[in-house]
């Protein structure tokens, strides 16, 4: 991210969303969306007149989004002329991206075309259970990546840490602003099974990305802070209209032998679905509400590393997710864990542990406690693959006369670079979250999400995400029956083109589809969307 660099995002995409009373920023009124949405309309207009207006008197100039110019070969060296020494935990906060290679010029260019990451870039940090809603992307025009359904429950990022990354840059202070225009068809807005409504929405949602030291390599001392609001507005329900915020605060320190990193993510949203500013599609689904429904989610975590001997070292963790389902069962969380981790070989460490926990349920449901035993293992990033694993067994109790429930529980994650315009991200993981709407049941979810980018020719790029996600309900008191389970799954393909350095443009379809024993909460919904998107 340049400093100094400001850019504006116009894209479209769908997402239901639902308004209600005590909403603060609604826009409801037609009056009031009208001129909103002929505002936003001149101003797509105006950029794409203004486009092709450079394009006829300037050459096509589109450098690198994410590298400095391709004049020099060399990756750009860290300011500290000392590496700090290499971090086996299990909390990876970068994701290495590959090693830059010269892509074929256009003619007309004096420099290559970005590569898919660099253009499109995914995640730096792909999304876990413990970042799945707030997490902010530094680069512009990002797609749907692998991500996990639900924030919260999990402590780990899925994805692995990777050789130590710079920014490159000894800027100390950085800011982007950025603007996000979407719209879409979509054919089940309430994603009932039996009351089917289609409409079209159109979201607008600026973001603002300030911060302090190395805020993109994450190996020194840094502060960071994401803000994204968005406002949604219906076409034919404007009493559906709603407004959302996405806040995410985070920051770390390395010493010789000693770093400390926390996060604080703040989701306050009035959706069925669980977005991120990654995921503004809406690829996963509440599908424990399977309804319009208000939740705000809050998450705070942090981690101390110490390096007891260049091949040893010992990490704590700190969690505590919490959901507020206003009117509904919401709940709240704490726990601690202690791993230890021993560099096996300089790009593999592996570890064993455990974590505590309790957990605060709203009546009627009852409070629980759990304890986890977890082996991890982590293949660092290399320029072009890296792996993450974490297995263990959770041991869960209840307060009552419920016997205690044991279960597996594991996050994977693996990224694949076998290009440089070819990016593949795959997760998985099994967690245990509290029903925000069944009384005393709990479920445990499993989940598998894959995301392929490519570029294609020059300037086309194609993108692929699909997940899966089962929900076992299994009641958290005796004589209580939870006999629910369902299956969810999505499909995503999209293709964007590059039209000039500032001015992008794209299409997707997505299909979601639940399917429960309990035919209620089952649905499917389609959804067809474009998107532009300029910055300056």
């Amino acid at each position: 991210m340049s400093t100094g660099l400001t850019s504006i995002i116009l894209r479209f995409a769908p997402f239901p969303l639902r308004t209600t009373t005590d909403t603060v920023g609604k826009i409801s009124s037609p009056l009031v969306r009208r001129p909103i949405l002929a505002f936003v309309a001149g101003i797509f207009f105006a950029a794409v007149l203004a486009t092709q207006a450079q394009e006829s008197i300037e050459p096509d100039v589109l450098p690198s989004l994410a590298e400095p110019p391709a004049a020099s070969a060399e990756a750009p060296t860290s300011v500290s002329t000392e590496p700090l020494p290499a971090l086996p935990q299990s909390l990876p906060y970068t994701a290495a991206e590959p090693v830059p290679s010269a892509a074929e010029p256009v003619p007309s260019a004096a420099e290559p075309l970005p590569s898919s990451e660099q253009a499109f870039p995914s995640s730096p940090e792909p999304l876990s259970p413990s970042t799945n809603y707030t997490t902010a992307q530094t680069t512009v025009i990002p797609p749907p990546v692998a991500t996990a359904p639900y924030g919260g429950g999990g402590s780990k990022n899925i994805f692995p840490a990777g050789e130590t990354i710079s920014s490159g840059e000894p800027r100390r202070f950085h800011y982007e602003l950025r603007l996000t225009v979407r719209g879409v068809w979509d054919d089940n807005i309430f994603i009932s099974h039996t009351n089917k409504v289609s409409d079209y929405y159109f979201a607008i949602e600026p973001q603002i990305t300030i911060g302090v030291g190395d805020i993109e390599g994450r190996n020194r001392g840094y502060l960071r802070l994401d803000y994204m609001p968005s406002a949604i507005l219906f076409v034919d329900h404007s009493d559906e209209d709603a407004f959302n915020q996405l806040i995410h605060l985070e920051g770390g320190y390395s010493w010789t032998k000693l770093t400390l990193r926390f996060t604080e993510s703040i989701a306050l949203l009035e959706s069925a679905n669980l977005n991120s500013i990654y995921d503004t599609t809406g690829l996963w689904a509440n599908t424990d509400a399977s309804a319009p429904t208000r939740v705000n989610i809050f998450y705070t975590s942090a981690t101390a590393n110490y390096a007891l001997t260049p091949k040893i070292s010992l990490q704590g963790e700190f969690n505590s997710p919490s959901y507020a389902y206003p009117g509904h069962i919401s709940n709240y969380t704490i726990s601690g864990g202690l791993y230890l981790y021993y560099n096996w070989l300089p790009k593999v460490s592996v570890g064993i542990g455990g974590t505590f926990g309790y957990n605060w349920v709203d009546a009627p449901s009852t409070d629980q406690t759990f304890e986890q035993v977890n082996v991890r293992f982590n293949y660092e990033v290399t320029a072009k693959v890296g792996l993450y694993a974490s297995g263990g067994v959770e041991f869960r109790q209840f307060e009552g006369n419920r016997s205690t429930y044991d279960t597996p529980v594991f996050e994977v994650g693996a990224t694949y670079h076998p290009f440089a315009d070819t990016n593949l991200s795959l997760a998985a993981g099994r967690r245990i979250y509290n029903s925000g709407f069944l009384a005393n049941q709990d479920f445990a979810d499993t989940y598998f999400t894959a995301r392929l980018q490519q570029r294609l020719f020059q300037r086309l790029y194609f993108g692929l995400g699909a997940g899966y996600e089962n929900s076992d309900y299994f009641a958290a008191k005796d004589n209580v029956s939870a006999p629910r389970n369902d299956d969810y799954w999505f499909i995503e393909p999209s293709v964007d083109v590059l039209i000039t350095r500032w001015l992008s443009a794209g299409v997707y379809y997505l299909h979601r589809e639940d399917s429960s024993n309990e035919d209620f909460f089952s649905f499917d919904d389609n959804q067809v969307g474009v998107r532009a998107t300029v910055r300056f």
